[in-house]
């Protein structure tokens, strides 16, 4: 008779116990892999079926499988283990490999780096290099390249670590200008130079702010008393107005809405003339006969006009100081007639004398709206809406600004596809414009000498 009879309450009050197959316990990381150059092994757990053994597999084979470590295709590593690194300290040094070639050993390195192509940055960077190719890229021969890396090799360039080679200091600055010369998103701009895409943003802010550091104090700065007596010569010799030190001119460059303070960057007359809400900065430049800025006023909102935008700005203050006296700087209609600044007439049914002079000061603002389109044209990055903060921005824009002094001094040519037409704002400052007596009757002896010698309104007798 059977004893334990098949009911459906008959069940093993002891059932047996299964072991489970943890991955984390002891058991399973104590086995150990091999390939085929091991010497063989008994151990019965490493001779599993294939994976095209007809045969199912155990759930611990499975799970061997899917615990072994996978080749690392994507990073650097110097070895296989799945340890976190530690930096190095003197108590306890990284290991030394030895070199089989002989000649001492060499540091073991852990590379944490992911693999990227960096072809096109090494052909660029190859002494084989076509230059017309360079400067087509770069927006500067191969000369002034290397001369602004030279400048800022010591501001720029990093050390080696445990963890990571140093980006060089060439390719750093080749993120940098690349950027500002082409406006491309960081997104291909870290495919191009085989970086990620925040080491790319890193290295445009770092280079920005070194080219403001050390660059602006040699390039970009007002004229002393002997450069500013040759400015002055040739603005009268291209207008016959004399004393003209700097030519002004305010541009906007077009923002992303920021999250503070909208209406302030809310820019009228762009909106106005493209049919599309615009936000924008200011930057007010001075500049000299040939392009090159002597003063820049970089970052008020856009909706601020031309005349409170300079009223802010150094120079204004310094004109306040009397430190510009002897000196004319000649704007459009948007800035107000001062002292120091010289504006055209703005009545209706202007004299031949008035409108001579107005063709005279056309003249020499046609210098500054020329500076500011090859500025635009050479630095595509100001033409869009960026996506540097608003906070560091104005540091982006002084490197542009040095940088074009860069180029216009060295004579760098300017490719004509480039050219980018500014546009006049023509907003009339308020009274008029008039801030001073003085400065009307300086006006209107100037436009008389002209019309009298002959320089201006000839045209119209």
């Amino acid at each position: 008779m059977d004893n334990n009879p098949t009911t459906p309450f008959n069940v093993n009050p002891t059932p047996k116990k299964r072991r489970r197959s943890d991955p984390n316990s002891d058991d399973f990381n104590n086995f150990s892999f091999t390939d085929e150059n091991d010497e063989p092994t008994d151990d019965p757990l490493l001779k599993l079926p294939c994976w095209f053994d007809p045969q199912p597999e155990s759930p611990q084979s499975w799970l061997m499988d899917s615990q072994k470590p996978k080749p690392t295709n994507d990073f650097h590593l110097s070895d296989q283990i799945p340890k976190k690194p530690r930096r190095a300290s003197p108590e306890n040094p990284s290991p030394v490999k030895n070199n089989p070639a002989g000649g001492g050993g060499t540091q073991q390195r852990r590379l944490w780096v992911k693999d990227r192509s960096k072809d096109w940055w090494d052909q660029c960077n190859h002494p084989d290099f076509p230059d017309e190719e360079f400067r087509r890229a770069f927006r500067m021969s191969k000369s002034t390249f290397d001369m602004i890396c030279k400048e800022l090799d010591s501001t720029v360039m990093k050390k080696d670590t445990m963890l990571r080679v140093a980006i060089p200091v060439r390719q750093r600055v080749a993120v940098c200008i690349w950027r500002l010369a082409t406006g491309e998103p960081l997104r291909l701009v870290s495919k191009r130079f085989g970086l990620g895409i925040s080491t790319c943003h890193k290295l445009v802010l770092e280079v920005c702010s070194a080219i403001r550091k050390v660059l602006m104090p040699k390039f970009l700065q007002w004229p002393d008393e002997s450069k500013l007596t040759k400015i002055k010569q040739e603005f009268e010799s291209i207008s016959g107005i004399p004393k003209v030190g700097g030519s002004i001119y305010t541009t906007h460059i077009p923002i992303i809405a920021p999250k503070n303070n909208v209406a302030a960057y809310f820019n009228k007359r762009h909106t106005e003339r493209n049919q599309k809400t615009s936000y924008s900065i200011t930057v007010q430049g001075v500049v000299d006969p040939s392009g090159v800025f002597t003063d820049v006023c970089i970052g008020w909102p856009g909706s601020m006009p031309d005349d409170q935008v300079l009223e802010k700005s150094l120079l204004y203050e310094r004109a306040s100081m009397g430190l510009l006296n002897d000196v004319f700087v000649v704007g459009n209609s948007g800035y107000p007639l001062m002292d120091w600044l010289l504006v055209p007439y703005t009545v209706q049914n202007l004299t031949w004398t008035q409108h001579g002079f107005n063709e005279k000061v056309g003249e020499i603002q046609a210098a500054a709206k020329a500076a500011f389109g090859r500025l635009k044209g050479r630095w595509t990055c100001l033409q869009k809406r960026t996506e540097v903060k608003l906070q560091e921005l104005p540091v982006v824009l002084g490197a542009c600004c040095v940088l074009h002094n860069i180029c216009e001094m060295r004579k760098e040519k300017f490719d004509p596809e480039l050219k980018f037409e500014v546009y006049d704002d023509e907003m009339l400052p308020e009274n008029n414009g008039l801030r001073s007596v003085s400065a009307i009757q300086a006006r209107d002896h100037i436009a008389h000498n002209l019309l009298h010698h002959g320089i201006a309104g000839t045209g119209f007798l």
